[in-house]
């Protein structure tokens, strides 16, 4: 039972009851409980924030697997990365080699496309893990790429390899000149004197001294792309087309043996040393076209020729200073 509490009222000089209205007591019974209030909601939020429910530990371990299901991805893909460069090596260093087939375009990594790579992710930002997110995407998306890449040089080195016969047969093997016909091997590829202007010039095939009228033949397969007639430059000349991006030229001959469309096979007699146009002496000047750039003959006579003539060959080319056209 509660107590009854008096007022002294100094009016009668005495002590008169006095009465506790609802809303005071409402404010006592408050004042009461709300230190236990705040020590439950204390405790409530200390426990929500250590203690997980079922559901939230669910979320969490499954987090957890994705994350490491991502790590293990970008180690495969990193193991796959390394497989596929030895591949590519092969590729360059055996396959193209062997079938005669131009070098693949190397494609290098750019601060762009990175930037690029990064930019078409970037909606994975703010989401668990999303650096590796991120990073595996753009390791997906490369090796699609090099795959991609790989897979086409495969098919041109099948179709190649399915050509091989004829491509032997085409492209350029051997001299255009005997060498039981040479006097000597004039001038080879590269920087020399201009015998007319007697200026520094570079010297675009090799030049093969013989007599007029010495037989010159087709170093490979192929067919006649161009009869030429000039009173300069070239003089008489043949370009044959042997495919597979190769073309040959036999420039300042005295007369031809072939004509424009004729089809013509390796070691036939397509034309006569001579020497018409720019040319300072009777001799046959010989260039090799791969891919639309003059190349050195000097590796195209492997056909031929013993390891010891080549060298011979080599040496001749490689000290003679003198040009004839």
């Amino acid at each position: 039972m509660s107590k009854t509490k008096y007022k002294y009222n100094p009016n009668n000089l005495s002590y008169e009851e006095v009465s506790v209205g609802i809303g005071m007591r409402i404010l006592k019974l408050l004042l009461w409980i709300a230190p236990s209030l705040v020590a439950g909601l204390l405790l409530s939020f200390v426990f929500t924030r250590q203690m997980s429910s079922p559901k939230e530990k669910i979320l969490k371990r499954e987090l957890e697997k994705e994350k490491l299901e991502l790590e293990r991805l970008n180690n495969e893909m990193d193991l796959v990365n390394n497989v596929l460069d030895d591949v590519e090596k092969r590729d360059q260093d055996l396959y193209r080699v062997a079938l005669y087939a131009d070098e693949l375009p190397n494609e290098l990594k750019s601060e762009r496309s990175l930037k690029k790579a990064m930019k078409k992710y970037a909606y994975l930002d703010g989401i668990s893990s999303s650096a590796l997110l991120k990073s595996t995407s753009i390791k997906m998306d490369n090796l699609e790429k090099r795959l991609n890449k790989q897979s086409l040089s495969f098919r041109e080195l099948l179709d190649l390899a399915r050509h091989k016969e004829k491509m032997l047969a085409s492209i350029p093997a051997i001299q255009p000149v005997n060498n039981k016909d040479l006097k000597m091997m004039a001038s080879g590829y590269g920087y020399r004197i201009d015998p007319v202007y007697k200026t520094r010039k570079m010297h675009t095939g090799m030049d093969f001294t013989a007599e007029i009228g010495t037989d010159v033949y087709a170093t490979g397969d192929g067919v006649v792309e161009l009869i030429e007639v000039s009173s300069w430059g070239y003089g008489e000349s043949i370009v044959i087309n042997h495919g597979f991006g190769y073309k040959t030229r036999y420039a300042h001959l005295s007369a031809f043996k072939v004509k424009k469309g004729d089809r013509v096979r390796r070691g036939m007699i397509i034309g006569l040393v001579g020497s018409t146009g720019k040319s300072v002496g009777p001799h046959l000047h010989y260039e090799v076209e791969k891919g639309g750039k003059k190349v050195n003959p000097i590796h195209y006579y492997h056909s031929d020729l013993t390891p010891e003539q080549y060298e011979k060959l080599l040496e001749m080319s490689n000290n003679s200073f003198k040009a004839f056209d």
